[in-house]
Formats: C-alpha cells, sequence, structure tokens
C-alpha cells in the first residue's frame, strides 16, 4: 500500500493528488493507495481517501504503507523517517498556488542535503519512476535517527561513572 498525506495547509495541493490518482488510473501503480488530500479541489476517482485522517490512522497508514509519499512539511515527513522508511517528498510550490512561498522546496533540499533520509521529488511527471525504483532508491539510503536523550544518558553515564 501506498500512504499519501498533503497536510493540513489551506491551500489545495491537487498537483500530487491528481498525479497519484492518475497513475493508478493509467495502471503504473497497481497497489492500493491511500491518499490525505485535505483541502484538494480534485476527488480521486481510483484511490481511497479522506481529507484529513485521525492522528491513529495517520500513524496506521504510515505503519501498513510500504511507500509514503508527503508533502514538504516536516512534521509529515518526518513520522514516516520515525518508522525507518524513506519517505518520498513532493514540496509544495508557489507557481502551482501550493503554498506562498517556495520554503518546502529550499527546506526538503537542505534535509536531504545534509541528511539523505528524504527523496525529494521536484518534478511531478518523475513521480511514477520514482515509485517503480523505490526499493533500488532507498536501499541507497540509510535512516540514522538519534536521540538528544539517549546521547544525554550516554555522556551522563560516563560522568557518574568517572565519579565513582
Amino acid at each position: 500500500m501506498i500512504f499519501v498525506t498533503v497536510g493540513t495547509h489551506e491551500q489545495p495541493f491537487n498537483r500530487l493528488v491528481k498525479c497519484m490518482d492518475e497513475l493508478v488510473k493509467n495502471n503504473r501503480i497497481t497497489e492500493s493507495v491511500i491518499i490525505q488530500t485535505g483541502y484538494a479541489t480534485y476527488e480521486p476517482k481510483c484511490c481511497k481517501w479522506s481529507k484529513f485522517f485521525t492522528y491513529s490512522e495517520m500513524e496506521k497508514n504510515m505503519d501498513e504503507a510500504r511507500i509514503v509519499i508527503t508533502h514538504g512539511g516536516p512534521s509529515s515527513f518526518i513520522m514516516p523517517i520515525q518508522r525507518k522508511k524513506i519517505p518520498i517528498v513532493v514540496p509544495r510550490r508557489k507557481e502551482f498556488e501550493e503554498h506562498i512561498n517556495n520554503h518546502q522546496n529550499e527546506f526538503c533540499k537542505a534535509v536531504a542535503e545534509r541528511l539523505g533520509m528524504i527523496i525529494i521529488v521536484e518534478n511531478i511527471d518523475s513521480l511514477g519512476k520514482i515509485i517503480q525504483d523505490y526499493e533500488t532508491i532507498a536501499a541507497k539510503m540509510k535512516i540514522e535517527i538519534s536521540s538528544n536523550n539517549t546521547k544525554f544518558c550516554v555522556e551522563f553515564e560516563k560522568i557518574v561513572n568517572d565519579i565513582i
């Protein structure tokens, strides 16, 4: 299953929702697709969808998904990373009236460059190919999530052991 989330921003993200629906319609994607459409005005015809999901439904969908596709908001792409999944990220763009500026694109590029844990789609026409090649692309990436709590505990334990 592929799970798509466009977040809760009030500008529609029809470009991503419609693209996913078309990929299913044209049999470029044959597995089931669930889309959280948010304020999109386009209603998918070939995919299961809901404007919004509860937090527990979001977690369930992300856990069950083979691939998670998100918009470029950090809250959306961090959740699959926390589940050890490499998300495909399609940043919202100003020129398509999906956001007020291109900060998602700029932010996602910085995250990909520094951490390498997301697959960015800048050209929506390449999304089908990226989904097709997902396993190969994701296999070359690794997820390294470090917890500051864990680091603190390790360092604190060293200090305590040195004192004792």
